[in-house]
């Protein structure tokens, strides 16, 4: 739904939310940062023009997508982009169930059907009607998925046929049409009808076209259990194939599917668990989440009371909603819990289809907790490019593999319209960036193997088409560019259009109502209509607000919040050093400002001559969490000689470096295989060295393990992500597995990229190079003077400012001659090229951080 929902008895509410995009304004240490910070506000904000763009893009990967299909697949069901083929069932390799989505009725075709019209192609989709018409066979012989036939294919055809009959009644194309897709969704529902006949009302998971079920030639109906999802995500479509159709079996065995589900939750949790056993209705699976095997259940209660107008549906969605914001949902985190004792947490990771549930809230007004997990969500993609189907909850991977699933699309798309906040545009920009530079392919897009390697596997699943290019499409739409009113439709699982009308339109089917429930727990938006000004008021920026709390949950940095500005008394009294000196010796390096880096200064003046600046400091305190220890690497053998340092992330096994005096020092040697993941092929060349090995693929601990057993006296890692490096990302520690880790013993330091390329390259051209590891405070000939840690902020004072008693408690008055320029810490960049680089730096919310974290291995 492009509105935002709301809800009031039986009655749709639509409210056009509007939030200011203007982030709250952060002081900085530097004046120059509120310059920035006015010019990264700006940067969020979204021309037109800048949408239209975007919007275009959207519609070239889409014509690349469908035309691929078209070209190379049509009319098998899916596209294999890697081998530019049709994936036809049985001529293929067997993917067991994954295959079951596949029966041979040209899957993609009709998934794709109302997409078509959503992006405009009109022509394009009256070709495709008359090709699903004269085509495709419903009659196959072939097992397939009840669910999977329901949301793609039964639910493409009546997309299809809505669209088209729109199209009729405006009288200016498919005059030819007769309802015929809708009359193939009649012949795909009778032959999913089989499926329900079990003793509890259940269908079975998989059903014969042809055959049926308990046909001896079905090769099906041995099956005893479902998924919550499998059973729970029917009444949509079947009800809107009753109330087109004026057959109300339909709709009547979705309602018993879903009268079946709400008896056998848990009635002290109220929640539901994963898998059901289809004949005696007890749970085969007991654990509960938002996730696979559940997720659409929750999903079709509020869009069945919204598509419907039944108000049963509405409550058990409100019953089981207060049950997941109780137990499940840990802001951001939305964690598996066991249904009898939902207090246990039953795994320590998360799957990708969970990532549609923040869009679910949306739709019930509940944005705090929306955006929180949006954003975790987020975090996670920027870490890895794409959502993998599952991450721990430390947001590892835990399995690699990314689908071209639309579910964060999705969220992305609601919040957006829920929100107005052109944040989320930006986020939708970023999928669309990553899609083309790290899915497509020449024939299509394929979905990624393992997000940490970017292999690509070869297929393309047909919700690729259903979904996300309407997501993406609409998100950057406006409702001039749409050829229908989407605020009169809703979105299926699959995001196929089904009228809200169905409610007043066609009359419901008799002998369908249910009992209402009684809600335990009322809260705020159980039967009310939400609005931003009830939930966040008087504050515009909520949801960056509640965003910049969840920046960095993946240890990509760190956001800075600063403390109240107090001058202080600096100790000049008796140390006889001048002023310059003993702000370096402090680590301190002046800097005068000017105008143009100034922003809003237009009281301060040009000084020439005597410069007299008053010193302000901000102290930090000591932070709670612990602090990373920088270490390098120090090349100490010819012809480095110790003058090339790479900064280094330490480990929190391992040795302690910090408690050796001197550090580890040893020659280097790459590990082959280069990602240390199994047995070293090369131990023996590796005994008594330090090795490099590649970060990926497994965790450090494995990797320190297998080095430690074949040899190694160190391990240096070298991130495998291209272009990372110490300036620009904060250094963390690496963790262990989970397990024990005291059985390593060895020195392990990790380095960015680039700082990896350059010792790589140095092994390269010189073979024989040695290596120091160590803190970074105990590098060899580095000054090893005290240092006082403080943050200062410096401010021009005008003429006379000083004498005129302004100035309260000792001050320190600098004297410098015309254009002078004052010297920096050895090792640092001219003044210059840094307020060049100042000037020139990302205002993006990442650009937030200040001090480093911690995070785990991908």
């Amino acid at each position: 739904m492009q509105g935002y929902m709301r809800t009031t008895g039986n009655k749709q509410c639509w409210e056009s939310l509007s939030a200011s995009t203007t982030g709250m304004m952060w002081k900085t240490l530097l004046v120059v940062s509120l310059f920035c910070w006015g010019k990264c506000q700006d940067s969020q904000n979204m021309t037109p023009e800048e949408k239209g763009v975007i919007r275009d893009q959207i519609v070239e990967m889409f014509d690349h997508a469908y035309g691929s299909y078209m070209k190379y697949a049509y009319p098998a069901d899916e596209l294999m982009p890697l081998s530019c083929r049709g994936r036809v069932r049985g001529q293929e390799p067997n993917r067991g169930d994954i295959d079951d989505s596949l029966g041979k009725f040209s899957l993609t075709l009709i998934d794709t059907l109302d997409t078509l019209v959503v992006l405009n192609k009109l022509d394009e989709f009256e070709e495709a009607v008359k090709k699903a018409v004269s085509d495709v066979r419903l009659d196959n012989d072939v097992v397939v998925s009840v669910f999977e036939t329901n949301i793609r294919v039964l639910g493409g055809l009546l997309g299809g046929h809505v669209m088209a009959d729109l199209l009729r009644q405006r009288g200016e194309r498919m005059q030819w049409y007769r309802d015929e897709l809708l009359h193939m969704a009649k012949e795909l529902g009778h032959r999913l009808l089989p499926a329900f006949n079990t003793t509890s009302g259940l269908p079975y998971p998989k059903v014969n076209l042809r055959y049926g079920v308990l046909n001896p030639l079905s090769r099906t109906g041995t099956e005893s259990d479902t998924c919550t999802a499998c059973a729970g995500t029917m009444i949509l479509e079947f009800a809107a194939l009753s109330r087109l159709s004026g057959n109300s079996v339909f709709e009547e065995h979705a309602r018993k599917a879903l009268d079946v589900l709400w008896e056998r939750r848990q009635r002290g949790s109220d929640l539901v668990g994963t898998v059901i056993n289809i004949h005696n209705g007890e749970w085969v699976r007991r654990d509960s989440g938002v996730g696979a095997g559940i997720d659409s259940y929750y999903e079709y209660l509020m869009k069945a009371y919204i598509l419907l107008g039944d108000n049963v549906f509405l409550d058990r969605f409100n019953v089981h909603y207060s049950a997941i914001m109780k137990y499940i949902s840990q802001p951001p985190l939305l964690l598996n819990v066991h249904m009898h004792n939902p207090t246990v947490s039953v795994r320590s990771w998360m799957d990708s289809l969970l990532a549609f549930f923040p869009g679910l809230q949306v739709l019930r007004g509940d944005l705090k907790p929306a955006i929180e997990t949006h954003e975790m969500l987020y975090q996670v993609t920027k870490q890895h490019k794409f959502l993998p189907e599952a991450f721990t909850t430390e947001f590892r991977v835990h399995w690699g593999q990314h689908l071209l699933r639309p579910e964060f699309a999705e969220s992305t798309y609601y919040l957006y319209k829920a929100t107005g906040d052109p944040y989320y545009l930006r986020v939708g920009q970023s999928i669309v960036e990553k899609l083309n530079a790290y899915a497509r392919v020449p024939c299509g897009f394929a979905a990624v193997q393992d997000v940490r390697t970017g292999t690509h596997e070869d297929r393309m699943d047909s919700f690729f088409l259903a979904e996300m290019f309407k997501y993406l499409y609409l998100m950057f739409s406006e409702k001039s560019h749409l050829p229908i009113d989407m605020d009169g439709y809703i979105f299926t699982t699959e995001a196929h259009l089904l009228p809200i009308s169905l409610s007043t339109t066609q009359p419901p089917c008799p002998g369908n109502d249910t009992e209402t429930v009684r809600i335990s727990q009322e809260d705020l938006f159980t039967h009310s209509c939400p609005s931003t000004d009830t939930l966040f008021p008087n504050n515009p920026s909520f949801a960056k607000t509640i965003r910049d709390g969840y920046k960095y949950l993946t240890g990509v940095g760190r956001a800075f919040h600063p403390l109240p500005i107090r001058e202080i008394e600096l100790p000049l009294h008796d140390n006889g050093m001048e002023p310059v000196e003993f702000f370096k010796s402090m680590g301190i390096s002046l800097t005068p400002l000017n105008e143009a880096n100034m922003g809003d200064t237009g009281r301060l003046k040009e000084h020439k001559g005597v410069y007299r600046v008053k010193l302000v400091a901000e102290l930090s305190q000591a932070p709670e969490e612990e602090v990373v220890v920088p270490h390098v690497v120090q090349l100490i053998s010819p012809p480095f000689l110790g003058r090339t340092v790479l900064t280094a992330g330490p480990a929190k096994f391992g040795m302690d470096l910090t408690k050796q005096e001197h550090g580890v020092k040893g020659s280097i040697v790459k590990t082959s295989p280069y990602t240390a993941c199994g047995p070293i092929d090369n131990a023996a060349g590796l005994k008594g060295h330090i090795a490099l090995a590649l970060r990926g693929d497994c965790m450090f601990a494995a990797k320190a393990r297998w080095l430690q057993k074949a040899g190694a006296i160190g391990v240096i890692f070298i991130d495998h992500r291209e272009g990372s490096n110490s300036e620009e990302t904060p250094l963390f520690q690496m963790v262990g597995d989970g397990d024990s880790t005291e059985d390593i013993t060895l020195p392990l330091v990790f380095l960015f990229s680039r700082e990896g390329a350059v010792l790589t390259a140095a092994l390269e051209k010189h073979h024989n190079v040695d290596v120091l590891l160590l803190p970074k405070e105990r590098q060899l000939g580095r000054d090893k003077m005290e240092r006082v840690s403080m943050n200062l902020k410096f401010r021009l004072a005008e003429e006379g400012e000083m004498e005129g008693g302004a100035a309260s408690g000792p001050t320190l008055e600098f004297v410098l001659e015309n254009d002078e320029v004052l010297l920096k810490d050895e090792g640092e960049e001219e003044l210059r090229e840094k307020q060049q680089s100042e000037q020139q730096q990302s205002c993006t919310e990442e650009s937030d951080r200040t001090q480093p974290s911690q995070i785990p291995d991908s």
